[in-house]
This record gives structure tokens, sequence and C-alpha cells, in this order.
């Protein structure tokens, strides 16, 4: 928490101020994480101080919100396009990023619990810098970047670069979810979804918790950036997230079998492979039990 304290004085965040008139300070809070490596050992504890940004008004306390980042399949396509090149990927740390960009807007902030100034406990801070959880500090950011070394883990991705290509999984956050959801020691299975029997509405089955299947959904959504062949499985459970039965989790716990026996499955990239685009599409006529309507696919290969 010191650390992070002097972090504001050095970089000039703020200015302690008494507190104007008609002014309502937005509140801050302290949030605590353990960073991880890729092995998820403990390699740094650390303190970041927030500000309670909900309670901010557009037009008022902020203009510009807008922040572009990175989607999985941008990643991709530059991992793609690195093993094309026969390049070595390295990674960067960001350092403090929203501290480092200026406000245009006039933002107060009240003192952090556990260091309220004893002479002055009125007075507040005026934000010169972005604060974490402020509407406009993504859109302000500016930082420092330092080296690490070789990519081998982002965003959850574990990246293995070798003299053959990249491969990029997932393997250790699908260990993390068959433990979660207590299949550590299902069998395996050899496909994520029965051919023949696909899921409809099952209005007479017993529901279940909808809670536990939206977030088991939600976990092999997050996968399918590194699996696709789990899409059409994933996305045909995902229409059943209202009102889930026995039968529709018993098609998702099929998909956390067939990962059991394909937790290292991976995609890869070759070195010097081409770099064309071929894209593939295909539909079935009427094959949705409920409606009747005919689902499309589609798959894009780079590389």
């Amino acid at each position: 928490m010191q650390e992070e304290l002097l972090q504001f004085k050095r970089l000039d965040v703020w200015v302690f101020v008494p507190a104007p008139d008609n002014i309502s300070p937005l509140m801050l809070k302290w949030l605590f994480k353990n960073k991880h490596d890729e092995e998820q050992t403990v390699i740094k504890n650390k303190s970041r101080l927030v500000v309670r940004g909900y309670r901010q008004e557009e037009g008022i306390d902020f203009k510009e919100s807008f922040a572009p980042i990175a989607r999985m399949e941008a990643i991709r396509i530059f991992l793609a396009y690195a093993a094309h090149k026969s390049f070595t990927v390295f990674q960067m740390d960001v350092k403090t990023a929203f501290l480092h960009g200026s406000l245009k807007e006039d933002v107060y902030v009240c003192q952090p619990k556990g260091f309220i100034d004893a002479d002055h406990p009125s007075h507040v801070y005026k934000l010169k810098k972005a604060l974490y959880g402020l509407k406009q500090a993504p859109r302000a950011c500016r930082f420092e970047m330092l080296m690490m070394e070789e990519m081998t883990f982002f965003l959850g991705l574990q990246v293995n670069q070798s003299p053959c290509g990249i491969f990029i999984n997932k393997s250790k956050y699908v260990l993390e979810i068959l433990n979660k959801y207590g299949m550590e020691s299902c069998d395996p299975v050899g496909t994520p979804i029965e051919i023949k029997d696909k899921p409809d509405l099952d209005h007479n089955g017993t529901l279940v918790d909808a809670m536990k299947y939206r977030s088991m959904i939600g976990a092999l959504m997050y996968l399918t950036s590194s699996r696709p062949d789990i899409v059409h499985a994933t996305c045909l459970c995902a229409r059943y997230q209202a009102k889930p039965t026995k039968k529709h989790l018993k098609e998702v716990k099929r998909i956390f079998h067939y990962f059991w026996g394909t937790v290292n499955m991976s995609l890869w990239y070759m070195k010097d492979s081409g770099f064309e685009l071929t894209g593939f599409s295909d539909a079935d006529y009427a094959g949705c039990k409920d409606t009747f309507k005919s689902t499309f696919g589609g798959a894009q290969f780079l590389g």
C-alpha cells in the first residue's frame, strides 16, 4: 500500500486540496491480488488503489472512455504471422498503465482509507493523472514497459515456441475447471457431442441449477479461443441457459469428458508456413429440433 502511494507521489498523480463547494468526491477502494506465473506460483503481492467510478456521470465527470483492446483473434493472427516469419515472440510488462495519462476533466477523490491526514481530514485529492476505476482511464492511459522474457504465458494462454513452430493451448485452465466442477476423474470420450442426439428444449425435464450451468458454459466459451473443436457443441448447449435441465447438463458434462482425453491438444502454427487465408463453411438443413432452423458454421485458416 505504501509502495502504491509512493508511485502516486513519484508520478504526480494528484494534489491535496480543500474540498470544493457543491462537489461530491469519488470514493476510493483498496484491492489486493497475487500475481502468478504460468505455473501458478505467486511471484508478487500487489495492492491497487482504485476509484469507484460507477458514480461518474457522462458529460460531467468524463467524455471519452473508449480504449482499443486486443481480441484473442488478433493475438492468434499475430502468433501465426510470427511463426510464418520464424520470429521469436517476447513479452513486456506494463507498469502502472493508468497513472501516466493526464486528465482533461476536474475529478476529485476522497482520501484513501487508512491514510487520512490528521490535520486536514476533510481535504480531498484533485486528480492530475488517470486512476484505476475511472471511466476515462483506459482512453487516457500512457505507460512504461519493461522487457520480460520469451512469451510463454499470456492472458491464460500457454505459448510454447519451438524450432518447428508455435503451440498454444490452455491445458492448465482445462485442468482447473475439471477440478472446479468435480470432473477430474471422469472417463474420456472421443467427441464433444453425440452426433445423432442433439439437445432440445426438454420441456418436461428436471430443472438444474441455472447459475452453475451458465458458469460451465462461460468456462467453455473462454476455452473456444484455443479449442475450435468444442465451438459447435458449446454453442448448442448455450442455447438452453434460461431453463437448463438434467439432459442439458449431461450434454455439457460430455464436453468435459471430452476434455479429459484431450487436455494437451494445441493449436500449432508451423514455422516457415504460408500466410494465405483459407475459409470453409457449411450448414445443416432444419437441424434445430425446437425451431427447425438451419445452423451455419465456418472456419478461417491463416497460415
